[in-house]
């Protein structure tokens, strides 16, 4: 059994004001603006969920998370500040929960440790570009997806590629070393030669610099990178993949499952404001995705 009561108790006047100052994130410098703070629940109840028991008790939130990639998951080392749509999201569901942004612990988690530390209880949620895959589902459980993408590509904004069709011998491709998006170019476009670094950042440098024509991984990713330079970069084409974006939570808490998942069913407009103000100036339109109640 759950309840939750929303801060409808402040005034409106207040509402409208904490919209106005009560600013949580958006890229800094990008078109799309701030995202306005959640009203904080209160009065939330999760009877039978022991990750909101252990919430309460700790009186915080431990969220998962990236802090190196821009549009995304990013932490910026001299302000301190961390921006991007997974950011928000997470914001958001702890806002829902009950938790605003004094009570939440972001930390960083590499992605080869995102279901051993949901397992081991180091943290209670992960949101960040997290891929739901049966896989996965063996060992925790997923809210969402609140996010669908697939493999993409990056390309400067003068460039005449439009699709991976275009992809040919003189068109090189980077992405990260070992990654499945640099795998999927050998084994299924085998006349396009390819470039790896260890991080994408560097592929995105290569393609500024005229050492490759594209980038390839999950186009939210791309997404990111083309947000904070669109001048210069452009995502292209349709994704040739997918992977659908989930929130990690412990294995077999069904109650805050089906809360989360309650909350962005309820929440479009929200939803809406995170990637317009994240994302937007891509000008890649996207819609929520439904929420899969596996």
């Amino acid at each position: 059994m759950r309840k939750r009561t929303v801060t409808t108790a402040l005034g409106a006047g207040l509402i409208a004001l904490l919209g106005l100052v009560g600013c949580a994130s958006g890229t800094p410098g990008q078109e799309g603006g701030e995202v306005s703070e959640a009203p904080v629940a209160t009065d939330v109840a999760l009877e039978g969920s022991p990750t909101y028991d252990r919430m309460k008790a700790a009186d915080k939130i431990v969220i998962g998370v990236k802090e190196d990639q821009p549009g995304l998951g990013y932490l910026d080392a001299v302000s301190g500040k961390r921006t991007g749509f997974d950011i928000d999201i997470a914001r958001w569901m702890a806002a829902e929960l009950g938790f605003g942004e004094d009570k939440i612990e972001f930390k960083a988690i590499p992605s080869a440790n995102r279901e051993t530390a949901i397992v081991n209880g180091d943290i209670d949620l992960y949101v960040g570009t997290y891929s739901i895959t049966d896989k996965r589902k063996a060992q925790i459980d997923f809210a969402g997806p609140y996010f669908l993408t697939g493999q993409g590509l990056l390309v400067k904004s003068d460039s005449t590629i439009t699709g991976v069709d275009d992809l040919n011998e003189s068109t090189n491709v980077c992405s990260a070393t070992g990654s499945t998006p640099i795998q999927n170019i050998r084994d299924n476009y085998p006349g396009v030669p390819v470039t790896e670094f260890d991080t994408y950042s560097q592929c995105v440098e290569a393609l500024l610099n005229g050492q490759v024509q594209a980038v390839t991984t999950d186009q939210a990713i791309l997404l990111g990178y083309a947000a904070q330079d669109p001048d210069n970069l452009k995502v292209v084409g349709e994704p040739f993949s997918e992977e659908k974006y989930g929130i990690g939570l412990p294995k077999g808490d069904d109650v805050l499952r089906n809360y989360l998942n309650d909350a962005l069913e309820n929440g479009n407009a929200k939803w809406q404001e995170i990637y317009d103000a994240n994302l937007g100036s891509t000008g890649v339109k996207v819609e929520q995705p439904a929420v899969d109640r596996y």
